[in-house]
């Protein structure tokens, strides 16, 4: 369940849109840790525990199936880091 907040947004930098443009690249590099650091640790598990080497991990190529789920999870994705613009135009269009 996604949770909105309520009431304005504050303003930090001079520029509004400034501020909106720092919220997406902080929600973008808050997401690419997490999932840096998730990563490195299965990698790590699965080459310890003689499961995959780094190289089968490279080679790996998905099928249709696994294209399709990622391509609807980078839509979600892309959709959860320019959420601030998306509210912003929900705005505009209700005036």
């Amino acid at each position: 369940m996604v949770k909105i907040a309520k009431g304005k947004r504050p303003v930090y930098l001079e520029n509004p849109q400034t501020d909106k443009l720092l919220a997406i690249v902080m929600a973008l590099a808050g997401e690419v840790s997490v999932l840096h650091d998730r990563l490195d640790t299965i990698e790590r598990l699965l080459e310890v525990k003689g499961i995959l080497s780094a190289t089968e991990i490279e080679a790996y190529e998905p099928d249709t199936t696994v294209t399709k789920e990622r391509e609807q999870w980078r839509a979600e994705y892309i959709a959860r880091v320019l959420r601030v613009l998306q509210e912003e135009l929900e705005t505009l269009n209700q005036s």
